[in-house]
């Protein structure tokens, strides 16, 4: 699996994997890493899904949990830029798996894209829902609204519309705007940090913020306390999610085979580090914790902020809160789009005409945003009856995500003719890939469990269900007919000779 010549620019390279460049190139290392790390968001993700924590395992799932998972996440981010080094195209994963199978290439890529595309859609919808409690939370703080399922789905529906119109008209913007969320997150964490350090009157003796542990979920059996905090593993689990964006703007970015993979890890290591400084402040800040947990508001670290340092600077640090979730939110609709977009490109998605076209103007695949938005409207439409619909979403995008992430990583550990790129683990790599694999299985199991007893039609976890209905549909599709002419990625260059030889080989 060798190319030759040496590219010397990105649009070689992308030629020597098959494709011409259609998506303008306008993305700097810095932006690749800001949009990886605006997804990831732990002023999104650790925020709005704290209350799991909160209800399943406690500070002892929020600290050390965090750093325990971070610590895997590393690995398994370590395995995929590896890969992605080699392969810098917006088909990210699939492709990957496309070019990495020894045998039944077209299979693994469909799969392996139909789980990414799950995931991305998945990740979406609870982004945006997520930024939709916060928001809801803000407003019953500064106008009294009261808190509903309604009304918190109709915040959500004007926040996705605006990220939808915002990626479809405002290419410059949401540009400029990927580059500011790096530095909000940053310096609204160190924000958040300081005033809870030194405003409250008083704090969790520091010790329980390591090492004290809740079970409200219901479950009474021998050994639900431990049962709870591998439960609560998935608030952070959830919160590590995303980071694929950098590969799936790869196309949009200079000097992709390095930047690319750089942005993965770096997005991951820095969300690490201050995602735990953030927790451990909230955690230690605690005053009531039942209160807090069960508030009103419908999001615990609105109740903690309010009861540690006051009505108006509580509300200013929410405020902290739903912007940087905003940008997270705006930030995956982009990676969502591309990613349908370079599917659909290769013909793997029902319109696929429709969906791989590219706006001559702004450069950017205008209908594979609103396929993304509209798809993710329906996977939130249960929050209208279901008390868990955020937590399955969660799951939902975590098992999706992580099975197309660490998918490529297997492959290529099964394939002695993988050439690296200029980024790569030397000979950490086999160690560092089968550790993410374990992982990742590990995980998959995790968060199909129930998360609440007794089981209810209002608590049932439906991630089990949407992720079977996909991958059922998914395989009823492949055998019925796609198996028959989805041959894996294709090659849109007109002219392949004049670039060198594709790197994805045909059966």
């Amino acid at each position: 699996m060798s190319v030759s010549p040496t590219p010397s620019t990105d649009e070689e390279r992308l030629a020597q994997l098959g494709y011409q460049q259609e998506l303008h190139r306008r993305l700097s290392g810095f932006s690749n890493f800001a949009v990886s790390f605006s997804i990831i968001s732990i002023l999104a993700g650790a925020i709005t899904s704290y209350g799991i924590a909160m209800t399943a395992g406690g500070p002892l799932a929020i600290t050390l949990g965090w750093l325990f998972v971070g610590i895997m996440v590393t690995v398994v981010a370590l395995a995929m830029a590896e890969v992605c080094s080699a392969y810098p195209t917006a088909g990210a994963l699939y492709w990957w798996a496309a070019a990495l199978a020894k045998r039944n290439k077209a299979a693994w890529a469909w799969f392996v894209g139909w789980f990414n595309f799950l995931g991305e859609v998945a990740v979406t919808a609870a982004i945006d829902f997520g930024a939709a409690i916060t928001t809801a939370a803000f407003l019953s703080l500064t106008f009294d609204m009261e808190v509903t399922p309604g009304k918190t789905f109709l915040i959500f529906l004007v926040i996705i519309i605006v990220h939808g119109l915002l990626n479809t008209f405002g290419v410059s913007l949401v540009r400029l705007l990927s580059d500011v969320s790096a530095w909000w997150h940053l310096v609204g964490v160190a924000v958040i940090v300081v005033l809870l350090t030194v405003i409250p009157d008083q704090h969790k003796p520091i010790s329980e913020v390591f090492t004290e542990v809740h079970n409200a979920t219901g479950f009474t059996f021998a050994g639900a306390g431990v049962y709870a905090v591998l439960i609560g593993l998935l608030m952070a689990q959830y919160t590590y999610t995303g980071y694929d964006a950098s590969a799936h703007v790869a196309e949009e970015t200079h000097d992709a085979s390095r930047a690319a993979p750089r942005g993965i890890v770096l997005s991951v290591v820095v969300s690490v580090i201050a995602g735990f400084v953030l927790l451990v402040a909230i955690t230690w800040s605690i005053q009531d914790y039942e209160a807090e947990r069960t508030t009103s508001l419908g999001l615990p670290p609105a109740q903690i902020f309010i009861d540690a340092v006051g009505h108006n600077t509580g509300t200013f640090l929410l405020f902290i809160c739903m912007v940087a979730q905003w940008f997270c939110g705006m930030a995956s609709v982009t990676a969502n789009s591309r990613m349908s977009y370079a599917f659909a490109r290769d013909g793997a998605l029902p319109g696929s005409r429709l969906w791989k076209q590219v706006n001559p103007r702004t450069g950017t695949p205008t209908n594979s945003i609103w396929l993304c938005v509209t798809l993710s409207v329906i996977l939130v439409l249960p929050s209208l009856w279901n008390t868990t619909a955020y937590l399955a979403a969660t799951s939902i995008a975590v098992i999706g995500l992580y099975i197309a992430y660490v998918a490529p990583v297997f492959l290529r550990r099964r394939n002695p003719d993988f050439v690296p790129g200029p980024w790569n683990l030397g000979k950490w790599s086999a160690p560092i890939g089968w550790i993410a694999i374990v992982w990742v299985l590990i995980i998959c199991v995790l968060f199909v469990l129930p998360t609440a007893g007794p089981i209810t039609s209002t608590n049932f976890n439906y991630t089990i269900v949407a992720v079977a209905v996909v991958v059922g549909a998914a395989t009823i599709w492949w055998f019925a007919s796609a198996k028959n002419w989805f041959t894996g990625p294709k090659q849109n260059l007109i002219e392949q000779a004049a670039h060198g030889e594709p790197t994805l080989p045909t059966e």
